[in-house]
């Protein structure tokens, strides 16, 4: 199993709320995206202890669709991608329609893509437009007590958990590269033929 992470680490985790408070306030909030091939292995940081784990379970506010919750236990025998992000996050922007392609392309096989919000209350009425105008088909979701953060741990926006369908963690990315999702298409394949 490898672990995935972002080339440019930013300074370690505090909390999410921290993060994306300095985040809004530099006007950044992101892993900057790398030129070059995908991410490289992770030497740290602490999402990457989730690897070969149990998925934490989760239940958030659906922002999409018919609203309600979603919970990853619900969604047990698929294979999920778990994707942190945020409204202030630039790269968010370009992973937004990646992620949509492998949704299109997999979904009738078992994937199910759950896009989990960090942003503030304050912030939370841009999630559905942002949603809409980065092609999101896939179910939005929103971290309002950062608790699902603060088990997984997410290292940057956006950082994106693979969970196979027994509900392990099998990768995770943090920051979003350019070609990054040749690398995300080759695993779900991977995790989507295994019984």
């Amino acid at each position: 199993m490898t672990v995935k992470a972002m080339r440019h680490p930013i300074h370690s985790m505090l909390g999410v709320a921290a993060v994306a408070l300095l985040a809004s306030a530099a006007g950044a909030g992101c892993a900057e995206e790398s030129q070059g091939k995908g991410a490289e292995s992770a030497s740290d940081g602490e999402s990457r202890e989730l690897v070969g784990n149990p998925a934490p379970d989760f239940s958030v506010a659906k922002i999409s669709g018919k609203g309600g919750t979603v919970s990853l236990k619900r969604l047990r025998g698929k294979v999920v991608v778990v994707d942190f992000w945020g409204t202030f996050c630039e790269p968010c922007k370009k992973s937004f329609p990646k992620l949509q392609e492998l949704n299109a392309k997999y979904a009738d096989n078992g994937l199910e893509i759950v896009a989990i919000s960090e942003d503030e209350a304050d912030d939370k009425d841009k999630i559905p437009a942002f949603a809409s105008e980065y092609g999101a088909q896939f179910t939005i979701g929103w971290d309002s007590d950062k608790s699902v953060a603060k088990h997984y741990k997410p290292q940057t926006m956006p950082s994106t958990f693979v969970i196979d369908r027994q509900g392990h963690v099998r990768y995770v990315h943090a920051g979003f590269h350019e070609g990054e999702e040749v690398e995300l298409d080759k695993e779900l394949k991977g995790l989507l033929s295994e019984k």
